[in-house]
């Protein structure tokens, strides 16, 4: 699976859980602090966006992940460890 496809599984997580944001708004260099997530909205993203990838991240390494495109980098770099 390339980027493009790990960051069409994080827009439309994020999507679904901040559904007063539009698609257009979700993109690679926004944070979801800018997006209008909080803490438990972050943490939902980020845990549907592994379920549906099935890939597990270490929380230590999420903190590295600045804005979505930080995040797609991480997730895509366990895909590819994983197979």
């Amino acid at each position: 699976m390339d980027k493009s496809a790990v960051f069409t599984v994080v827009k439309a997580v994020t999507q679904s859980v901040l559904v007063g944001v539009e698609g257009g708004q979700i993109t690679p260099e926004k944070s979801l602090v800018q997006l209008g997530a909080n803490s438990i909205d972050r943490v939902e993203v980020v845990t549907g966006a592994m379920e549906q990838l099935g890939v597990k991240v270490p929380r230590v390494e999420l903190i590295g992940a600045k804005n979505l495109q930080g995040l797609v980098d991480i997730l895509h770099a366990h895909l590819s460890r994983a197979g």
